[in-house]
């Protein structure tokens, strides 16, 4: 058994890859971080953070650079049309952090990877690990061209399709949606809000309208057969069908566009042996409420924290407590994305009667303060 030449290797370059060697590193371990893909060549997918995320994110130097970068978005809405059913507030939450950011996902990874560079780390790329095996002293992780790393633990967070997660023998506990997703990032004229995150359910189906710092707005709806790469007529029919009517808007350009079919999924455990999970590669679920990348960074500083905690001679059991910790965070994220889409995705003969108990809980303060609270991630505070 060879001894391990960096204290973790972490597989994955993404928003939880990098905060967990952010974590690591600005407490003084050694870490390698590797990436199938080469810089830059990640295109825009979440463009939410939400309060939690910068809570966990602020002691580790991030959060200012990402407030800057970003837009406050007050509350998120969902609404039929023109007509409001439930308003989301953040403004009441007691966090210094009142409101959800709207920032891409790649200017978040940008953020990361420079604050990891200021420390001294840096990401081993285009790398792709093939296999991983473990013993009583570290890992050994095995890359496409033969090189072989060693690490006294490893973190797994390279996405659904994880190596990682297989290698070790985890399963992946879940299934896919029926329908696909349509996303892109467009410019509108028009009266398009820059305030908030609107959720927009119509007889045609549900559509997601947010703000970017760039002047663009990220659009996200369900479709049964979504384009490969959505262009202005898709997008305009999206909206002429699906978002407001009294104050239309008009898609002037498609920046970049996707489809992708979603998954709601959790590993059967965030651990094994020196292998641990954070990320896509721990969880995955519907993009309703903008959880995904917000749950994966929070799963990545928990665990870069109790990962150095260990490696400075705290019990492993530590781990363990991540990993239990983690997976029911992710198992109560899952639930509420799948709620939130399966109420925009109910059949067409189902939607008033929707409509209108949302319309009725809507107005309850209760209501909307759990939903705040549950959005911003606040329930997953330790």
């Amino acid at each position: 058994m060879s001894t391990p030449t960096v204290d973790v290797l972490i597989v994955g370059a993404g928003p939880a890859g990098l905060t967990a060697a952010v974590a690591l590193t600005q407490r003084g371990h050694t870490v390698t971080v590797v990436d199938t893909q080469a810089e830059g060549a990640n295109t825009s997918r979440a463009a939410v953070v939400h309060a939690r995320t910068l809570e966990v994110l602020e002691p580790l130097g991030v959060s200012a650079t990402l407030d800057a970068r970003g837009i406050r978005a007050s509350r998120f809405t969902i609404r039929d049309r023109d007509r409001l059913l439930v308003a989301v507030p953040f403004g009441g939450l007691p966090t210094p952090f009142p409101y959800t950011l709207m920032i891409s996902q790649a200017e978040t990874e940008a953020v990361l990877l420079a604050r990891l560079k200021e420390l001294g780390g840096t990401v081993l790329r285009p790398a792709t690990v093939r296999a991983v095996t473990q013993d009583d002293t570290g890992v050994t992780a095995t890359l496409a061209d033969g090189r072989q790393l060693r690490a006294a633990y490893l973190i797994g967070a390279d996405g659904m399709h994880s190596t990682v997660r297989d290698g070790a023998g985890i399963g992946f506990t879940g299934s896919a949606y029926a329908e696909s997703f349509a996303l892109a990032d467009v410019r509108l004229d028009g009266a398009a809000t820059r305030s908030e995150v609107v959720l927009y359910f119509s007889p045609a189906g549900m559509v997601v309208v947010a703000p970017l710092p760039d002047g663009t707005h990220r659009i996200v709806a369900t479709v049964d057969a979504a384009p490969e790469q959505p262009d202005v007529a898709f997008v305009q029919h999206l909206l002429d069908t699906r978002g407001p009517e009294a104050s239309p808007v008009v898609v002037r350009e498609v920046v970049w566009g996707s489809r992708f079919r979603v998954h709601h999924r959790v590993a059967d455990t965030f651990r094994q042996g020196r292998v641990l999970l954070a990320g896509d590669a721990a969880h995955v679920h519907s993009p309703a409420g903008g959880q995904g990348m917000n749950l994966g960074i929070d799963d990545a500083a928990a665990l870069g924290d109790r990962l150095a905690r260990v490696l400075d001679g705290a019990s492993p059991d530590l781990l363990d407590e991540y990993a239990a910790t983690h997976r029911a965070h992710a198992h109560r994220v899952v639930a509420l994305a799948d709620r939130l889409t399966s109420l925009a995705t109910v059949r067409a003969a189902s939607r008033p009667a929707r409509n209108l108990v949302l319309g009725l809980l809507g107005r309850s303060a209760a209501v909307q303060r759990r939903l705040a609270w549950q959005l911003a991630g606040l329930n997953r505070r330790r």
